[in-house]
């Protein structure tokens, strides 16, 4: 869908099926600035690799190529560049839409074929400065191994899907690496002997990572609300709700692009953050899947979310007969926005 506006071009306006407008100039926006950073890290420090990347950001999604149903109004992306460096706030847009849709159809199958409960587990360390981020996610890979390879883990529980998130705490300038992890229960988990309570996953947790100290972890049930009847439609809705959070909240990538760089100018501290975190960040795997959900991942053929395509977000939609009409969108730097041709 498309506005004019009181000049002579039109601005590229984008809507989901719910009506939710799709905010491709903010993530430019956010890209702009993040390519500006690395234009600085490269004067900073002389390093090539730094404004390759300055390069690669600058020119995300600078064109986009839409179909537009002609009785619907909805467009379709199928055709795009986009950059792929890992912290580009486009892509990680466009890769947190992709994993939550991916999970969204391995949460449902698993539902489908072993009628699982849910658990919501956050595994932390303490927060570290940026020289130490890099080595302490080694670590936190090497400790989540271990974690699921204890024998009352790997009996209590079908499988995980595992994702790390990084947050800033920028008055002390140091880092909070942690997982969330989704793990399917067997329906007897929470009253049975294989039932796992917060004290022995802190416990556990901190015997795989080796640690001085005693960790927060937080786990919790994903449920419904109580006092519904278990027969009812209305709990199964409102369970399917709750995962529904769960999916969402799991699904969202490592770094808020706002949590990397703070305000709308290049500054010292967010060189640093960018620095840290690009280094941290290289050529990491930083979501996982175990046990059945990676099962299911495979019957269902996904592909992959960290490094594979970025257009077709929902893979197994069909394509609308409809489809006639092409838009294309341009992002147009003195605008700082999209216009369509």
């Amino acid at each position: 869908m498309l506005y004019s506006s009181e000049s002579n071009y039109s601005i590229l306006e984008d809507k989901t099926a719910t009506g939710k407008k799709r905010d491709w100039r903010g993530k430019k926006v956010r890209s702009s600035l993040m390519a500006a950073h690395y234009e600085g890290l490269e004067k900073r420090t002389g390093a090539p690799y730094y404004g390759k990347k300055a390069e690669k950001v600058c020119d995300c999604a600078e064109c986009l190529a839409f179909r537009r149903d002609n009785e619907t109004g909805r467009l379709r992306l199928y055709q795009a560049y986009f950059c792929k460096v890992r912290l580009c706030p486009m892509c990680a847009w466009r890769r947190s839409l992709k994993i939550a849709y991916h999970n969204k159809l391995i949460v449902e199958e698993a539902n489908r074929q072993y009628k699982p409960a849910w658990v919501f587990l956050t595994l932390t360390v303490k927060n570290v400065e940026g020289d130490h981020l890099k080595q302490t996610i080694t670590d936190m890979m090497q400790g989540f191994r271990k974690l699921f390879q204890y024998k009352k883990v790997k009996s209590g529980t079908l499988g995980f899907f595992r994702a790390l998130e990084i947050t800033k705490n920028h008055e002390e300038n140091t880092y909070h690496p942690h997982f969330h992890v989704l793990i399917p229960v067997k329906r007897s988990y929470f009253t049975g002997k294989s039932y796992i309570k917060q004290a022995e996953w802190t416990s556990l947790w901190k015997r795989a990572m080796k640690l001085d100290y005693t960790p927060i972890v937080h786990v919790q049930r994903v449920k419904g609300k109580k006092g519904i009847d278990a027969e009812t439609i209305e709990k199964e809705v409102r369970e399917a709700m709750e995962e529904q959070k769960a999916i969402l909240e799991i699904s969202k990538y490592p770094v808020k692009d706002t949590d990397v760089i703070r305000g709308n100018e290049v500054t010292e501290e967010n060189l640093d953050t960018v620095y840290y975190l690009d280094g941290a960040l290289a050529s990491r795997r930083l979501i996982g899947y175990g046990g059945i959900l990676k099962e299911i991942h495979q019957e269902l053929n996904l592909t992959d979310a960290e490094d594979g395509d970025l257009i077709r977000i929902e893979e197994d939609e069909d394509e609308v007969a409809n489809e006639t009409f092409e838009v294309m969108a341009h992002w147009h730097v003195g605008i700082k926005n999209y216009i369509v041709n």
